[in-house]
């Protein structure tokens, strides 16, 4: 069911200023950079904010139904409370523009170079640039992005119940997304193009299934259908078959691209390009902290990124404390 909320005009947008020296300066504004200056402001920390789409991926995202308060909402909707909450502060927020440089000045100061070929100033960031959902790039995907396409299983898997589904991949988020929907759905098809990389035990649970079926070295060509996804078309590679598997919904689980490119060389990351953080969301730079699915932390939900804006926050301002 999705919420009918009553909507209080937003505070006044306050622009970013390139003149100012910001104590923080939050790059990426989905939840983990939104609440990060909810947190920040509110201890009197002067909080600049700079990102391309507000709430990332979540505005993208049909139907939130696991985020405590809501039984069911859009993710634009929710997006829009966040970024309510947060222009209450008056946060002031360079919207649609993306960031192309950062770095340490001699000074210990940070520069933020913005696609308005605006340079920012603070003596702290926290990096909450996100991540993005590796693609299929097959004829259909695109299209159908919201109508039976989708890139979560814990996020949409209960608007598929008692439906036939497929899941794209082969590691373990993918079989723990077969596990997982087929306690709801009639039928789960797993399809992966080559040999599974999940851990065995996971493996050892899914086989003892029935519900699931697996087809190994078997390559997605397109997704089908009009206004909902029908079918999806396979190829089996050792045979060079060609079927067509019908299902409701297909669920892609191939992995994350995290956004961190323009952090190379800044802090410390993992080979999968993750920034390395502990507990509290520190990186390997002082006075960097690091939030949401940009980061080392396993799971990639929207109220585990809030969060951890809200510990980042809170530890950047207990470093400030210590310096002062």
């Amino acid at each position: 069911m999705e919420f009918n909320l009553s909507k209080a005009p937003m505070t006044k947008e306050v622009e970013m200023d390139p003149t100012k020296t910001y104590d923080t300066l939050i790059i990426g504004t989905g939840p983990a950079g939104l609440n990060a200056a909810l947190y920040l402001r509110r201890k009197g920390l002067e909080v600049g904010m700079i990102g391309r789409q507000a709430g990332g991926q979540v505005a993208d995202t049909s139907s939130v139904e696991n985020y405590l308060g809501f039984t069911g909402i859009s993710g634009l909707s929710l997006v829009e409370e966040f970024e309510r909450h947060v222009a209450e502060l008056e946060v002031p927020i360079l919207k649609y523009y993306g960031v192309t440089e950062v770095k340490k000045t001699a000074e210990g100061q940070f520069e933020v170079l913005a696609e308005d070929e605006q340079t920012y100033r603070a003596n702290s960031l926290i990096l909450a640039t996100g991540a993005s959902k590796r693609k299929l790039g097959v004829p259909g995907e695109k299209e159908l992005y919201g109508r039976g396409v989708t890139y979560c299983a814990i996020c949409d898997g209960p608007l598929y119940r008692g439906k036939k589904v497929m899941v794209a991949g082969g590691g373990n988020s993918a079989v723990e997304a077969a596990i997982d929907l087929s306690k709801i759905c009639s039928e789960v098809t797993l399809v992966h193009r080559s040999r599974f990389r999940a851990d065995q035990i996971l493996l050892d649970q899914m086989v003892r299934i029935p519900n699931i079926k697996a087809h190994l070295e078997t390559q997605i060509q397109s997704i089908n259908g009009d206004m909902g996804v029908e079918s999806v078309t396979v190829t089996d590679k050792a045979t060079g078959a060609v079927s067509e598997i019908p299902v409701e919904g297909i669920f892609v689980e191939i992995g994350n691209i995290p956004n961190t490119d323009l952090f190379r060389g800044l802090v410390e990351l993992t080979p999968g390009g993750e920034i390395i953080v502990d507990a509290n969301g520190a990186t390997s730079l002082a006075g960097v902290y690091a939030a949401g699915d940009v980061t080392t932390v396993k799971y990639k939900q929207i109220i585990i990124a809030a969060a951890q804006g809200a510990s980042a926050a809170l530890a950047l301002n207990d470093w400030y404390m210590t310096r002062s």
